[in-house]
This record gives C-alpha cells, sequence and structure tokens, in this order.
C-alpha cells in the first residue's frame, strides 16, 4: 500500500497582497511552522498580484483592502472575473465597513481584522476555502440589509418559522405584500435543522463555529448548507440568509 495514500491533506495554498513591506513580513512570520498553510507569492500592489497569481495558482488570495492606486474591491472583482474558484478573504481595519461591503458584493469570501491572531487567520482561511464565509455578525447584518429588496411588507419577523400576513388583510388565502417580495414557493422547505443553521449564518456564525455549537461536524454543515442553497435557489451565505429573510424563515 502506498505510504501516501493515508497522508495529511495537501496544504492550502495562500497568495498575500499588502502594500506595507513591515506588515508583509509580519503576516509571513505569522504563518511559519503552520503546515496546513502554504504562502506561494506575495504581491506589494493590486496591479502585481493580478500579474503573479495565475502563476502561483494559489487557493487563497488573502488581500489587504486598503492598496494604492488599484484597490482591494478591484482587485477581488477582476480575480473572481478571471479565476472564479479562486477564494478571497479581505484583510481590513475598523473603519472600513462600507468596502468590506463592496468587496464582499465583488465576490470576496469574507474578512479579517488586521490584528487578528494567527490562529484565527488560519481558521478563516481553511473556512473559505472549505466553501464557507467569514462575516462578523455587525457587518452580516449591514449586508442583509444591503441585499434585502425595498421593504413592502411588515417588518421582518420575530418568530423565524412563520410568516404573518399584513395587519390591514384578512388571514385568508390570497396574495399578500410578504408573497410578492417572496418570489415562487420553496420547491420543498427547509428543514428545522436547515433553518437552525441558516439561523446561525444570520448571526454571522462560521461553518466551524456552527459545527461547535450543534455538535456537528463542518462536513456535515456544508452538506446542509448545500442543501439549503439548492432549495433557496441561491449560491451563497448572503443570499441564502437574504432569501430566508424575505420569505420568513428566519429572523435578524
Amino acid at each position: 500500500m502506498d505510504p501516501t495514500s493515508s497522508a495529511a491533506p495537501l496544504p492550502i495554498r495562500v497568495f498575500v497582497v499588502e502594500d506595507q513591506t513591515k506588515i508583509l513580513k509580519n503576516q509571513l512570520r505569522l504563518f511559519e511552522g503552520h503546515p496546513d498553510i502554504d504562502i506561494v507569492g506575495t504581491a506589494l500592489s493590486g496591479e502585481a498580484a493580478l500579474d503573479e497569481v495565475e502563476r502561483a495558482n494559489p487557493d487563497v488570495l488573502l488581500l489587504d483592502l486598503g492598496l494604492p492606486r488599484m484597490s482591494g474591491i478591484d482587485v477581488t472583482r477582476e480575480v473572481k472575473a478571471r479565476f472564479p474558484k479562486m477564494e478571497i478573504l479581505i484583510f481590513t481595519i475598523f473603519d472600513e465597513e462600507d468596502k468590506v461591503l463592496e468587496a464582499v458584493k465583488a465576490g470576496a469570501s469574507g474578512y479579517l481584522l488586521k490584528g487578528a491572531t494567527v490562529d484565527k487567520i488560519v481558521e478563516a482561511i481553511k473556512e473559505v476555502r472549505a466553501g464557507g464565509t467569514v462575516i462578523q455578525p455587525n457587518l452580516a447584518r449591514r449586508l442583509l440589509r444591503h441585499f434585502r429588496v425595498e421593504p413592502d411588507t411588515a417588518p421582518v419577523p420575530t418568530e423565524p418559522l412563520s410568516v404573518a400576513p399584513s395587519a390591514s388583510e384578512p388571514a385568508a388565502p390570497v396574495a399578500t405584500a410578504a408573497d410578492a417580495s417572496a418570489h415562487e414557493p420553496l420547491l420543498k422547505p427547509l428543514s428545522d435543522r436547515e433553518r437552525e443553521i441558516l439561523q446561525l449564518i444570520a448571526k454571522g456564525v462560521s461553518n466551524s463555529e456552527a459545527a461547535r455549537l450543534l455538535s456537528l461536524s463542518k462536513a456535515t454543515i456544508r452538506t446542509h448548507l448545500e442543501h439549503i442553497y439548492r432549495k433557496l435557489e441561491v449560491t451563497n451565505r448572503v443570499e441564502a440568509v437574504t432569501e430566508g429573510i424575505r420569505k420568513g424563515l428566519i429572523s435578524v
């Protein structure tokens, strides 16, 4: 039997983009001794990153948002257009939430605040590589407000599992405002577990955290998410949560 057949998974290939040399060196030093991470390249600008990422072929791009000239948002948009399977994790600071919102809209899989511990960074890299999203609760709420359609219904219900008709309309089997904003009915309703997971996602909980909270494996969480995406006819967590709110399945 090949002795390598049961070896540990290959490390995640990471490319780091940071315009400040000192910060870049500190970031690289953090990853020393972490066998799960393989730094395959670095760049000091967005332009240089675009020149190098095709050659380096990283799994995850760790991208500074505040780059000169070509911004991190522009880099995100261009990278996702050229390499849609490449995951992008934004490095940012406290006062850049509006820019983070734009980066997520452009295709980033999440963000980390500069100064995060190496364990937090590595966990986030693993999360996005596995198809997850890393977004803190405060930004998750802003994302939901942005992606939600114009409110033509009553406020989002506080009870996550039902949709109440408008107070001005009788509880009769006629189309309500909530129906109008909910598109067509689900082809197959979410299970209780899927709603539970979707509710956690709405609070900004990562796949790993959800797995711990529900005593499930991360693989099981990912499987549930795939089912949720398919049933809601969406492709990512932000869209899933937005649709969940619009359909009255969850609350925030």
